[in-house]
């Protein structure tokens, strides 16, 4: 595939941030997108809903179904995937980007917190997953692509946090296994993680604001490296952990200031990025995990 005209993409949690920018570089193709996420209202700090993600979706090209969903309820997600099949006849693509966060050590994480990363990440990953399996198994090049990290089991990823480590990996693990079992389908599983910082609300909220935002990279670069991977056939294309700059540079990209705040300007490296990663790529960033 050359783009995703006339492909549906089922988006979880893609009223702002990365799943919407690859929402709105998918619709510049004339894809249909079920935006399936929890924002119906404002909310007093972070930007975005639903219905506004929907209008820049048509905006940019394409068809946008916006569907009220919580991802941690089954019923919920049933309704969901049922209302875009019932839209746009079936599911091609779908897109795990709801997620939980909080980085904190295991005396300062209450249950709650960490529940709600479970519920969202690691079961929410599988549930979405599963109930959009019966569609993508009638898709003539059907995706499921998880925004999660490589499975690297360096020590230095769970002392700080390990209840958001645990959850995360649990995305990863869903790639890992499904990728196996849906070969023969042949469904294409596959995990994308930046090797930056990516600008987003929660970056801004939880990671230090403007200053970590400088040092970031824009949501674009995710866009545009999953929209690679998404038009590869998908029996050729299947258990990999991806990571955003690698994915652009085996395209032919070699401008990435283009997806910088500040051209040349100094940049954060994202968590759980393998070291050997770092030693493949040319871009020098700053590594709070040593």
């Amino acid at each position: 595939m050359t783009n995703l005209a006339g492909q549906t993409l089922f988006i979880s949690g893609g009223s702002r941030g990365i799943g919407l920018a690859i929402a709105l570089r998918a619709a510049r193709d004339g894809a249909n997108v079920v935006i399936a996420a929890k924002t119906g209202e404002p909310h007093a700090k972070l930007p975005g809903t639903i219905y506004t993600a929907a209008e820049e979706i048509e905006a940019a090209g394409g068809q946008a179904l916006p569907v009220l969903c919580d991802i941690r309820h089954e019923d919920q997600v049933a309704d969901a995937v049922a209302a875009a099949v019932a839209r746009f006849g079936g599911i091609d693509i779908c897109i795990n980007n709801a997620s939980a966060i909080q980085l904190t050590p295991t005396e300062m994480t209450d249950m709650k917190r960490y529940d709600l990363m479970h519920q969202v990440n690691t079961r929410g990953t599988f549930l979405v997953s599963k109930t959009c399996l019966p569609h993508l198994k009638k898709s003539a090049n059907g995706h499921i692509l998880n925004l999660a990290p490589p499975l690297d089991l360096s020590p230095k990823w769970f002392g700080p946090h390990v209840a958001y480590t645990m959850a995360k990996y649990g995305m990863s693990m869903c790639t890992l296994g499904m990728a196996k079992e849906f070969e023969n389908v042949p469904i294409g599983v596959n995990s994308l993680w930046p090797l930056t910082a990516i600008d987003t609300a929660a970056v801004r909220n939880l990671l230090g604001g403007d200053a970590v935002a400088k040092m970031s990279r824009k949501p674009e670069i995710m866009a545009d490296a999953a929209h690679a991977v998404l038009c590869r056939k998908a029996a050729e294309c299947t258990g990999n952990f991806f990571i955003d700059e690698e994915v652009l540079r085996g395209e032919g990209v070699t401008d990435f200031d283009i997806y910088a705040h500040e051209a040349g300007g100094q940049l954060a490296a994202d968590f759980f990025v393998p070291d050997e990663v770092f030693d493949r790529l040319p871009t020098k960033v700053v590594r709070a995990y040593q």
